[in-house]
């Protein structure tokens, strides 16, 4: 039996030395070393030994199995080493390539420029209030002095979804809204930015769907001169600290006395260009002092309270900021035209 072993062991570390890799090993391993293995099968005869061989059979048979697993031992690492240096080289990265940059996104032009809005009345100690794009008819207009039959409702043609309910015209409902939650306190200092609707035709200067920031202030003894002295202060922070300011006579039905607001020209400084032909006034928003009927109908004493109103479109002060020439461009998602804002 010790030389059917010594046999086996030559035999089988003669087979290893020819392995080509590890799966030949493997099948090496349990031909070999397996449950039904040919060592296995050699050790099971010896039941048939005397006392005295047993032990001496018994180490050899150690021996042996200890010699083949050595051999094969030695043999998966080596394939491991091979296939982890493969996988290596396979992956290798050149760490002095210079990185992938990721493309990034930027700020939409128009949300560019209501945040920049909010954030300078926000320092002028202002709140940002907010309210329902589908509006009742009495918020919208009746509310603010523009009963069913006035005309001033022509201005605004107007997307009905049933006979008393819209799709809101202005911000306007936000400042009445407000006004009735603070039960006739005050002071009230507020804007109301969002999306407004109106039937328009699509074109240059003009939108179905366009962006208002509205303006509120509510108190004891507010005055015109507040009125101008804050707007000042906006455009200068918006378009620069040499800008001045006018106010032209208007007519609002929710305001009295009313405005139109322009600012010196923001190309030319005033002297007069194209852009504004040749006045050095550009026209950017509409204000006035708080109707008394206003007044009462958001819980207000007009003979002790008084207050002033505003209202901007978003799109009008982007365009004159950034000197765009045409409203449809902020909302054709054209990339070329949005990448330009996402370095400001």
């Amino acid at each position: 039996m010790k030389a059917r072993l010594e046999a086996l062991k030559n035999e089988a570390l003669a087979q290893l030395q020819e392995v080509t890799g590890p799966e030949s090993l493997n099948d090496l391993r349990v031909k070999y070393l397996g449950k039904k293995g040919a060592l296995t099968e050699i050790l099971r005869g010896m039941g048939t030994l005397s006392a005295e061989e047993r032990p001496l059979i018994g180490q050899v048979g150690n021996e042996v199995r200890a010699a083949i697993e050595n051999v094969i031992e030695a043999k998966q690492n080596a394939y491991q080493k091979e296939e982890t240096e493969k996988r290596l080289q396979a992956e290798k990265v050149d760490v002095t390539l210079p990185g992938r940059s990721m493309p990034q996104g930027g700020i939409h032009p128009l949300n560019k420029v209501i945040q920049e809005i909010e954030e300078i009345f926000i320092g002028m100690g202002y709140s940002v209030a907010e309210g329902p794009e589908v509006e009742t008819d009495y918020y919208n207009f009746e509310a603010l002095n523009l009963p069913k039959d006035h005309p001033a409702r022509d201005m605004q043609d107007t997307f009905y979804v049933t006979e008393e309910l819209l799709m809101r015209t202005q911000t306007s409902p936000v400042q009445m809204r407000t006004m009735q939650s603070m039960n006739g306190k005050s002071p009230v200092k507020i804007i109301c930015p969002g999306k407004v609707y109106r039937r328009d035709d699509d074109d240059a200067t003009h939108s179905f769907q366009f962006n208002q920031i509205e303006g509120l202030v509510i108190g004891e003894n507010i005055r015109m001169s507040d009125l101008k002295g804050t707007l000042q202060q906006f455009s200068q922070e918006m378009f620069g600290p040499h800008t001045q300011i006018r106010l032209r006579p208007s007519f609002f039905p929710f305001t009295e006395p009313s405005a139109e607001v322009d600012v010196t020209c923001v190309k030319c400084g005033g002297s007069g260009c194209r852009m504004c032909k040749q006045t050095g006034w550009l026209e950017i928003l509409g204000c006035g002092m708080v109707h008394p009927k206003v007044l009462l109908a958001g819980g207000y004493d007009p003979e002790k309270y008084s207050g002033f109103a505003f209202g901007m479109g978003v799109e009008r002060i982007a365009i004159l900021k950034y000197g765009i020439d045409d409203i449809r461009h902020f909302y054709n998602s054209d990339m070329a035209f949005l990448k330009q804002f996402a370095r400001i």
